[in-house]
């Protein structure tokens, strides 16, 4: 039948359109700063694409008397270093606890409307509860990202095991499987494609929780430096950096998904 949901775009086509957005948002600021920059050259709201090449390239490779550092990337290893760290311990805090409370039933029945409700406080309402116990340092920008991603992982691995088919489980058990080898044996292996995409689905938060953890106290990272240059509003270090930040989200996102297609195909097609 003619109908739009029928028809879908070749390769090529979709290329094309997954790249228009993108075209179309930097036609409309393009034409905006050349619209603001003729009337006042030396605007700072909208700089022009120049203006963003040469202050990256100078943060990128100019060394910073203050810091002895290049501000880009101690900043951008800085931001990762706690990213990294928040995410790792919240995924493994996710995967042992979420299969253990969602595959035993009384652990299930005790702890999960526990870890509902605890993965409705809003982390950055208790950021000063933890700058009090673990001060201002590294310690509570890494507890931050857990204790905002860690539970929602918690809940996503839970709901995945219990909706394993309960014919796999007792087919282990008449092979006379104990608990340990029904976990490593057939839980694990289903849940670890999940894990991998609670963490993807993970990112933004993640990258949110550090942002604001750098701007309130920290002495480096990318949400450190957006922050200590807004008064003087420099956007041309703001925007660039706001993009640099979705950029790495970005390449996260894809080695996540490379990796899970690498290592569980047969989750892929299962899934297709």
């Amino acid at each position: 039948m003619r109908r739009i949901i029928n028809y879908a775009p070749r390769p090529g086509v979709r290329l094309i359109l997954a790249i228009l957005p993108f075209v179309a948002v930097l036609a409309i600021y393009l034409l905006a700063s050349n619209a603001r920059l003729a009337v006042e050259p030396a605007d700072k709201l909208m700089p022009s694409f120049a203006s963003f090449w040469a202050t990256m390239v100078r943060m990128a490779t100019t060394l910073d008397r203050a810091t002895s550092q290049y501000l880009l990337w101690w900043d951008t290893w800085l931001s990762l270093q706690r990213l990294f760290l928040g995410l790792g311990i919240s995924a493994l805090i996710g995967l042992v606890l979420g299969i253990i409370v969602g595959f035993v039933p009384y652990l299930r029945a005790t702890f999960e409307p526990f870890f509902a409700a605890f993965s409705l406080i809003p982390p950055l309402a208790v950021l000063p509860i933890l700058f009090i116990l673990f001060g201002l340092g590294e310690a509570s920008k890494i507890v931050l990202i857990v204790f905002g991603i860690a539970p929602f992982i918690i809940r996503d691995v839970m709901l995945r095991v219990s909706a394993l088919p309960t014919e796999q489980i007792i087919k282990a058990q008449t092979l006379g499987a104990s608990t340990w080898q029904m976990i490593s044996g057939v839980v694990l292996p289903q849940v670890m494609p999940r894990l991998i995409d609670s963490v993807r689905l993970s990112l933004g938060a993640a990258w949110l929780f550090v942002i604001a953890a750098e701007a309130i106290t920290s002495e480096g990272g990318l949400g450190y430096r957006i922050f200590l240059v807004r008064r003087y509003l420099a956007m041309d270090v703001i925007l660039p950096y706001v993009i640099w930040i979705t950029l790495l989200a970005f390449l996260m996102d894809y080695a996540l998904r490379r990796l899970a297609v690498a290592a569980y195909p047969w989750d892929q097609i299962r899934a297709a």
